[in-house]
């Protein structure tokens, strides 16, 4: 005797062993035996054969009509062999049971189970409606399919264009679009992000790249909503001094100059000139709104979403020939032990006499210039005190780090001639050293600033928003605390308030304390025990990882498409640790599984086999040592770091401070 009986909603069929007052032991087709409980069984049969069974109901399970079985089946519950029996006319066979059991049991639109081998006909509202449900599926999948032949022919639908963006970034994977894309996916072996950029959902990699971020970051546009014209509501005096800025030739958001007088004694009297934006940003206007969504501006090579509108960036830059609004700090430095004296903040407009860019004037500095009184400097009345102040500064702060500060490695800037947005626009890589003398002389006096606005803000006990480092780990706070690689006593960002909302929120409370006073507490924007200055903190951060991210990439990409543009096959490298290298001249760090064990600073040369600009990847592979000329030596220091750079001070392009 023989059994067919259900298993996870399958039909086996097995011969019967033995046989208990709830379970049967069985054998099934492959000889293996086991337990089954009666009520699993749903057909006993001596013949046909076990291993034939199946084969033949299955053939004859497709001959029976199954809207035919849905008109003349019972409308109360009934078995598989009752209603085989009414449609055969005669007491079914093993086969006819197990045909128009398997035959019900495909069908559960028509069909509803009512325990093993029994159903009942679904009522014919549920039935319409079920077969509705099928007939828009198979239309579906119909078009399902021709999107995805129509793709690996070459076009692309206009469906699919239309959801490119979401396609490739945030997929719906219950949408057709998705699913006719995962399948031309499948059936190409390619990936959907590749599949698109083949068919020109984008221009190119490039295109894709600044989408996939704009979508997420700005996904009403970079543009901005309609602004009202920023305005200054008060009076200030002006400024008896002679500015300058130094910025490079690309910035546009000039917030911060410096001013210098000579004093008796071998002391200076120095001035830090800050762009007071905050004057018109004030917390929840307009303004204030459209900065803290974006947080920052985003840089990238050849470009820039702003984190302030044009018209505001406009009134504010400090630019050279006409009165600006500044908020500044005065200080003298004696020049022999570098102590700080007689430290006054203002309120002010202030009028720059030039904007120094720094690609024409560092090939003009010389620090021996600097150093010696009667060497040729351009600027020499405000260069050489200003040179001498910044050094008796770095000399106190090199004192509480213990330990001197290294200005050996070399940074690289990026410069697009022609469209940003055009991938065969050409790039210039630019080596800097960084620790040149004009972003020491910047640094500290913007680290002078800063260091001496967070202790106003504490001594007035308006909180601000610090930066501080201690046992190595960097974090941000509404109290001061040490940072111990820089040797102060607190850190608060305040230089770039045109670029960065954490110094527009601090200068909003300094220009409380400016009008205020002691009352400032109680005048300041942002009260002590802020719940929105702790919130602030943490969209700031995520906003800054994300926009670093997005301009490492970008820089990476740009170093790709610059060695396809030099056409560069072998390029020297310097050792990190293990496999991982670094261009010599392109901030391109990659890793290199061919090559041998070396010690890090290790000057090697690699074949350039292969670039994948979708993976931003580059392969590459061990070619001997590498021959640098002697005037890149300064690159080598790169072999100091320990990996891919980490956001470090420096002043290069913000003419501030970045940890």
């Amino acid at each position: 005797m023989h059994v067919l009986f259900e298993d996870d909603g399958a039909f086996k069929p097995a011969t019967i062993l033995s046989e208990a007052e709830a379970t049967l032991q069985i054998e099934n087709l492959t000889g293996r035996r086991s337990k089954i409980k009666k009520n699993a069984v749903v057909l006993r049969f001596g013949e046909p054969a076990p291993e034939r069974i199946l084969a033949e109901a299955e053939a004859l399970a497709e001959e029976l009509d199954i809207a035919f079985l849905w008109e003349v089946a019972p409308q109360e519950d009934f078995s598989a062999a009752e209603l085989a029996e009414n449609y055969f006319g005669h007491p079914p066979s093993a086969v006819e049971t197990a045909a128009m059991l398997l035959r019900l049991h495909s069908a559960p639109v028509y069909f509803h189970r009512r325990g093993r081998g029994n159903y009942r006909p679904a009522p014919p509202e549920i039935l319409e409606a079920a077969l509705a449900a099928l007939e828009k599926k198979r239309l579906q999948a119909e078009q399902q399919t021709a999107w995805a032949d129509a793709m690996l022919a070459g076009e692309l639908p206009e469906p699919i264009a239309r959801q490119a963006d979401a396609l490739a970034f945030k997929p719906d994977k219950n949408s057709m679009e998705w699913k006719a894309l995962n399948q031309a996916c499948e059936r190409g072996q390619v990936s959907p992000v590749r599949l698109l950029l083949r068919l020109g959902a984008w221009p190119h990699v490039l295109g894709l790249m600044r989408q996939r971020f704009e979508q997420e970051h700005f996904p009403k546009g970079t543009g901005f909503p309609e602004l009202p014209e920023p305005a200054v509501d008060r009076d200030l005096p002006l400024a008896e001094v002679k500015a300058y800025s130094f910025d490079d030739t690309t910035t546009t958001e000039i917030d911060d100059a410096l001013s210098v007088t000579e004093l008796p004694g071998d002391r200076i009297r120095v001035g830090v000139h800050i762009a007071a934006a905050a004057l018109a940003v004030t917390r929840d206007s307009d303004f204030d709104k459209v900065a803290r969504a974006r947080m920052s501006t985003v840089y990238m090579p050849g470009d820039k979403i702003p984190m302030q509108c044009d018209a505001l960036i406009e009134a504010f830059s400090l630019l050279a020939g006409r009165p600006t609004p500044a908020l500044s700090l005065y200080a003298t430095i004696d020049l022999q032990d570098g102590s700080v004296s007689d430290v006054e903040t203002r309120l002010e407009r202030v009028s720059v006499v030039e904007n120094l860019r720094l690609p024409h004037l560092e090939p003009l500095i010389a620090e021996t210039a600097l150093d010696q009184a009667d060497s040729e400097l351009p600027y020499a009345e405000v260069l050489r005190p200003l040179w001498r102040g910044a050094q008796a500064l770095q000399r106190v702060r090199e004192t509480i780090r213990g330990k001197p500060e290294l200005h050996n490695r070399v940074e690289f800037s990026f410069y697009i001639e022609g469209d940003p947005t055009d991938p065969n626009s050409t790039v210039r890589i630019v080596q800097r050293q960084r620790g040149a003398p004009i972003d020491r002389l910047v640094s500290e006096y913007m680290i002078l600033a800063n260091v001496t606005w967070g202790k106003l803000l504490a001594d007035h006990g308006v909180p601000g928003v610090y930066r501080s480092q201690q046992a190595t780990r960097v974090r941000m706070s509404t109290h001061p605390l040490p940072h111990d690689s820089m040797g102060v006593p607190q850190y608060a960002w305040c230089t770039s308030p045109l670029r960065r909302y954490i110094d527009l929120v601090n200068q909003q409370q300094l220009v409380a304390v400016a009008d205020h006073g002691v009352s400032a507490p109680l005048a300041a924007p942002y009260k002590p025990r802020d719940a929105d200055l702790f919130a602030l903190i943490t969209a700031f951060e995520a906003k800054q990882a994300a926009y670093r991210e997005f301009q490492d990439n970008l820089e990476r990409y740009w170093c790709l498409r610059w060695l396809q543009q030099e056409n560069i096959q072998r390029a020297d490298a310097v050792v990190i640790r293990d496999d991982l290298v670094r261009l010599a001249h392109a901030p391109l760090f990659v890793r290199v599984s061919s090559l041998p064990e070396l010690p890090r600073g290790h000057v090697v040369a690699l074949d350039i086999l292969d670039i994948d600009e979708v993976e931003l990847s580059v392969q590459c592979r061990y070619a001997g040592d590498g021959e640098p000329a002697a005037e890149d030596e300064a690159w080598l220091s790169v072999a100091e770091e320990s990996a891919p750079p980490q956001e470090t001070w420096s002043s290069t392009d913000e003419s501030t401070t970045r940890e």
